[in-house]
């Protein structure tokens, strides 16, 4: 299984130090925050690794190189123009369209058993699997709702079809999923476009097998400096411990 890594952004949030460093090089208790992620995928046998670049490319291609020293065979994807998460993903299309892949953010912690997440995908036989979390902030920041079978039935406004008013479950998307080419048959914009309010509110209109994997883990977003901190406290006191770390 191949995975896609998002690292192009500008990391607006934690200027100045992204007018010189890239987001994705961040230090993180001494290591660039790009690295979790992809200890996790080598972690769990993912080996062959594609990573968008814009912002800065350059300096992550020039840390991580060909990924060698985290056990990985990374290539890159380096976009002229930021082409926002669906453009991004659209353009790795020949890297990636050869079977199942997961796809994860380069700005977040996250303790994911991806082989949990992957049978969980399999066993749906969804086109693409969304990891979830509940959060209070749901509303605010990103409303997704599942039935009890976990697939997808609201997603940022949009709904799917339903065949009973059953009650739904609450969430938000961690930044984490799996999924087969066919979401590239969703792809027919050549633009920036965005992966979550575009491909998949088109998915979801469509009655495409979309599922949330609800996660229950330590899970923490790295786009401020106050998240930042947050992190690093829990992973000095020794309140985090990430299962994939050496």
């Amino acid at each position: 299984m191949k995975a896609m890594v998002f690292a192009a952004g500008y990391g607006r949030r934690l200027r100045p130090k992204t007018d010189k460093l890239p987001k994705a090089l961040i230090p993180i208790s001494g290591r660039p925050m790009i690295e979790y992620s992809l200890l996790l995928l080598s972690h769990f046998g993912i080996k062959e690794v594609i990573i968008n670049l814009h912002h800065l490319g350059s300096k992550i291609e020039e840390h991580l190189g060909s990924g060698e020293k985290l056990g990985l065979k990374i290539c890159y994807s380096k976009e002229e123009e930021l082409l926002d998460t669906g453009g991004g993903l659209l353009r790795a299309r020949p890297f990636l369209e050869d079977g199942t892949f997961i796809v994860i953010n380069s700005d977040l912690l996250i303790d994911l058993p991806l082989n949990d997440l992957c049978a969980y995908h399999l066993k749906k036989k969804a086109t693409a699997t969304l990891v979830l979390r509940t959060d209070e902030m749901a509303v605010k920041y990103g409303l997704i709702e599942t039935a009890s079978d976990g697939r997808l039935q609201s997603f940022l406004g949009h709904s799917a079809p339903r065949s009973s008013p059953s009650a739904l479950s609450r969430f938000m998307f961690t930044g984490v999923q799996i999924m087969e080419p066919k979401v590239f048959d969703y792809m027919d914009d050549k633009s920036p476009f965005s992966l979550t309010r575009v491909t998949y509110s088109k998915m979801l209109l469509q009655g495409e097998p979309l599922y949330g994997y609800a996660y229950r883990g330590y899970w923490q977003d790295l786009g401020t400096p106050e998240r930042i901190r947050e992190a690093e406290e829990k992973l000095a006191q020794g309140e985090v411990k990430l299962h994939y770390l050496k």
